[in-house]
């Protein structure tokens, strides 16, 4: 508060400090902002045909679920249970990445603009959000310099991992959620365990529906720093004297949580379509070791030719730091160690071995080293067969890594060191990793048959269409079809497949999509290769007993399908699917067979 002179008027204002913490505040955001629009700027090119190049099949996914989730909340319909897709079966969208919370905040803005417009603005302001949550945290709470707070969340929202997530991860790019959960936590030792225990059983809830995994991630980095971080000497009584406030407020965290998620919960676990882990081989799946010391393909380095191929897919650049980052952060750790006081070194002491730990367990179930496999065994063979950890992807563990190098630098900067070989140190280890705009490319339109409504006059309402070659990862039209209906009105109709996790794959675990029958296996392949197999009249028999299982009224080959993975093969498929059903009739920009049920 100023007082101002007589002859003016009385005014208010901010004290200096506080002025000057929002304006830092404003300059990260800025700054984060710029960032996030250039690292996404091939959507923004046009968001409703472009998609990120490397993963279109997972943006179609995400745009599908957005839909989906604003249609539920519209039409009173199950969040977390749809026959939909997957018809006759359904999906079970619980055991899948439903990010419900997403479908409902931003619902008005995909039923404005339409779905894809929705992704391109939760995965650009997931990356500028991860970055001001993290700042709020670092300088709120555990550093004095804005600048050191800047570094470590710049470097955490923009870290490798980020940038390779934003090929189309909406939950894994929503990193603002960690410093969330971690405030709370790290609260609940100041005693007021009621009010604590709900705000962070409200935002545990939150975080399950976005990032189910995530939080699972989350939840183990918290046990094993704590536990580190009690068991040091100096701080073990601290540790003791706060336990009971904890443990009342985790108390009152669990009730509120549960309460709001036992029906998502229920159907994880014993709802329809479960199943127990995913499909995916834990062993693929790892984090390579020498992943750590590479530089990531969207960076600098990257096109500068540095990158490698160490990681199973562009999307899972977890760790490649690049190893002068690398060594940077263990030069960060050896300096902060010799200068802190006793109870600093208890905290990074459990820094440390929640970095090693992660890391290890990164590593999968065996070593893995230059993309070769080996059998020496590592410590998550003995976590992988358990409930959970079955359904999580070892080398994503890495993500919890990228934090703590970030706050090994923010503290670093704000020891302020002496010599000029740190800022030295700081750009050849942060600027080969510089984020460089993710790769897009032009998808298929919408077809005309679905955009005039035609479709209505061929399918009955709430009727079941197949698309050719049946709708999955690598064809995902069909439920970007199904996202445009509903969000312009159209009204809804079913797929008899999917891009979605269901039961059926090997030893009881998850597959994409259900279990293929004869027809859509077989237009599958055709659609792959371009090769038509030998078609009578047993396989006709066969293709109408299938449609007659899934109740088809509707088969639709477009005159251009997106292949999110491979060129689909166009001609092929309308030779085999003439073979099988008549030579089909046309209708605006697509080829249709109807089918008459019990025929």
């Amino acid at each position: 508060m100023s007082i101002a002179s007589p002859a003016s008027p009385t005014v208010a204002a901010e004290p200096p400090a506080r002025v000057s913490r929002w304006r830092a505040d404003l300059l990260v955001t800025g700054i984060a902002v710029l960032l996030a629009l250039w690292v996404t700027s091939g959507l923004w090119i046009d968001p409703n045909g472009r998609a990120i190049k490397v993963n279109s099949s997972d943006q179609a996914l995400f745009e599908w679920l957005l839909s989906y989730g604003a249609r539920a909340i519209t039409h009173s319909e199950n969040p977390f249970f749809t026959h939909l897709i997957g018809f006759p079966d359904g999906a079970n969208l619980a055991v899948n990445t439903s990010i419900t919370v997403y479908a409902v905040v931003f619902a008005p803005l995909t039923f404005l603009l339409g779905a894809p417009v929705t992704f391109a603005v939760i995965l650009t302001l997931n990356l500028v959000a991860t970055a001001y949550a993290w700042f709020w945290l670092l300088s709120r709470h555990l550093v004095g310099s804005r600048l050191a707070a800047a570094t470590g969340a710049l470097f955490i929202a923009f870290a490798p991992s980020m940038v390779s997530h934003a090929n189309a991860h909406l939950n894994w790019t929503a990193g603002w959620l960690a410093p969330l959960v971690v405030w709370r936590v790290l609260r609940l030792r100041e005693g007021r365990w009621l009010r604590d225990g709900v705000l962070l059983g409200v935002l545990v809830a939150i975080t399950f529906s976005i990032a189910a995994e995530g939080l699972f991630f989350i939840a183990l980095a918290c046990l094993v720093f704590l536990g580190t971080w009690s068991a040091a000497t100096v701080t073990r009584g601290e540790a003791r004297a706060a336990l009971p406030a904890v443990l009342r407020g985790l108390g009152v965290t669990a009730v509120v949580a549960f309460a709001l998620l036992a029906y998502p919960i229920w159907m994880h676990f014993f709802g329809p379509q479960r199943f127990a882990g995913t499909g995916f081989d834990a062993r693929v799946h790892s984090e390579d070791i020498a992943g750590y010391f590479a530089f990531p393909q969207r960076s600098l380095a990257g096109i500068a030719g540095l990158d490698t191929s160490l990681a199973p897919n562009e999307t899972e650049e977890n760790s490649f730091f690049g190893l002068p980052l690398v060594l940077l952060a263990v030069a960060a750790f050896w300096y902060l160690w010799r200068v802190a006081s006793p109870g600093r070194r208890a905290t990074l002491r459990a820094l440390g071995v929640t970095a090693l730990v992660f890391t290890v367990l990164s590593w999968g179930p065996a070593v893995k080293i230059f993309t070769n496999y080996t059998d020496v065994p590592l410590p998550y063979a003995l976590l992988n067969p358990l409930p959970v950890f079955n359904a999580a992807l070892p080398q994503r563990l890495a993500l919890v890594v990228t934090p703590i190098v970030g706050l090994l630098l923010a503290l670093l900067v704000d020891a302020r060191p002496r010599g000029r070989v740190w800022p030295v140190a700081f750009a050849v280890a942060l600027v080969p990793l510089l984020p460089v705009n993710l790769l897009t490319v032009a998808r298929e339109p919408i077809p005309e048959f679905i955009t005039s409504n035609d479709w209505a006059s061929v399918v009955p309402p709430g009727g079941v269409i197949a698309t050719v070659p049946f709708t999955l990862d690598t064809v995902p039209d069909g439920q970007r079809w199904q996202a445009y209906a509903w969000t312009h009105g159209q009204g809804e109709f079913s797929l008899v497949s999917g891009f979605y996790l269901g039961p059926g794959g090997p030893d009881g675990r998850g597959r994409i999509g259900p279990v293929p029958r004869y027809t859509d296996g077989m237009l599958y392949d055709v659609a792959k290769t371009g090769v038509v197999p030998p078609i009578g009249p047993a396989e006709q028999a066969e293709a109408r007993a299938d449609l007659a299982y899934w109740r088809v009224d509707a088969v639709v080959l477009a005159d251009r399908i997106h292949g999110a993975k491979w060129p689909v093969q166009h001609d092929a498929l309308l030779t085999a699917t003439r073979q099988l059903l008549g030579p089909g009739e046309r209708i605006d920009d697509v080829w249709v067979w109807r089918v008459t049920r019990g025929s």
